[in-house]
């Protein structure tokens, strides 16, 4: 069992870790682009364009993460789109995590009372003026700790990378235990306690920026 964790195979996961934790940031720097540009868009209502893009978020949360993953590594190829697999993982990840994130900034946007949109606007700012200085930083603070919930999610999702062989965290835990079939509890613990410290850790930010939330 100790030879489990020896050091060699601690280094091998946490160099998975690690490709877990950029994955997981560079994903979410593209989900939150996408997401906020199509949830404004929502909440503006936009004619027709709004109506367009609701149609393309619902379809992305309804299909399941694993097939979005299969069709940027797999499928775009055969349209010209080659991409390795870190930023095919990359892709899969943002394209599905930005409709998830375009209904919380769709939701933030919603919560802030219309009286301030119609303060902006009496006080001779333009609407995009009053959407960008006044009504984002106060629903951005509402949906903030939604966004880093959303973001656990993310990082626990990158391990259906695996399917299309990312080295991240259980794609390096398969490979160890697949050599010794001894080691497969000892690297379901280890894969455990890494994913629950990154996860809790943000847990514990989500939940301050929650309480701090109310005390304004």
């Amino acid at each position: 069992m100790s030879e489990a964790f020896s050091w060699m195979n601690l280094r091998f996961l946490l160099d998975g870790l690690w490709v877990t934790i950029q994955v997981s940031i560079v994903s979410i720097i593209f989900s939150m682009i996408l997401g906020g540009i199509a949830g404004t868009v929502r909440y503006t209502n936009i004619p027709f364009l709004s109506r367009i893009v609701g149609i393309i978020v619902d379809i992305i949360r309804n299909l399941p993460l694993l097939l979005i993953i299969f069709f940027t590594y797999f499928a775009l190829p055969q349209v010209g789109i080659k991409l390795n697999i870190f930023w095919a993982a990359v892709a899969a990840l943002a394209i599905f995590e930005s409709a998830m994130l375009s209904e919380i900034f769709r939701a933030g946007l919603n919560s802030v009372p219309k009286g301030q949109t119609e303060a902006g606007l009496s006080s001779g700012l333009t609407y995009v003026q009053t959407l960008v200085m006044i009504i984002i930083p106060q629903a951005f603070k509402a949906m903030l700790p939604a966004i880093l919930s959303q973001l656990i999610s993310l990082i626990k999702d990158t391990s259906l990378a695996v399917i299309i062989s990312l080295p991240e965290l259980t794609h390096n835990a398969k490979i160890v235990y697949g050599q010794n079939t001894n080691y497969v509890i000892p690297m379901f613990i280890a894969m455990t306690l890494m994913y629950f410290v990154v996860c809790y850790l943000l847990s514990l930010v989500s939940g301050f920026l929650e309480t701090s939330k109310y005390n304004y």
